[in-house]
């Protein structure tokens, strides 16, 4: 099963964007372990939202383009991770790993949709 693993995190923090080299080696090699053991398909971090763009629909309102920073957050996207793996459980344990590298983070655990789970008929 694939598991995307959304980290969010306060991108006021100096740390967010300048990661230390100790934090950078502790990621490197979770993210190598992970690569090694064949459960990491594609993990990348984002660049600070004041580089990004909301783009919405509503209904009767129309597509409108937000440009960042997002001030209304508190918490961005910093990046995620799709990993595939064998249960929810196994998804849930390297998020807490993940997660324990960080000085404050939210980690959000989504399984990806696959075609099996669409009905057939």
């Amino acid at each position: 099963m694939r598991y995307l693993m959304i980290h969010k995190l306060d991108e006021s923090r100096p740390e967010a964007w300048n990661p230390s080299p100790e934090f950078q080696e502790a990621m490197g090699k979770l993210m190598g372990e992970c690569f090694e053991s064949g459960v990491l398909l594609a993990a990348e971090g984002v660049v600070h939202s004041k580089e990004g763009a909301i783009v919405r629909k509503q209904e009767g309102a129309g597509v409108t383009v937000t440009d960042g920073p997002f001030t209304e957050a508190r918490e961005v996207i910093g990046g995620f991770a799709l990993v595939n793996v064998e249960s929810r459980d196994q998804a849930l344990e390297l998020a807490e790993r993940f997660a324990s590298l960080f000085d404050e983070v939210s980690v959000e655990v989504r399984r990806v949709h696959e075609f099996e789970d669409l009905p057939q008929g």
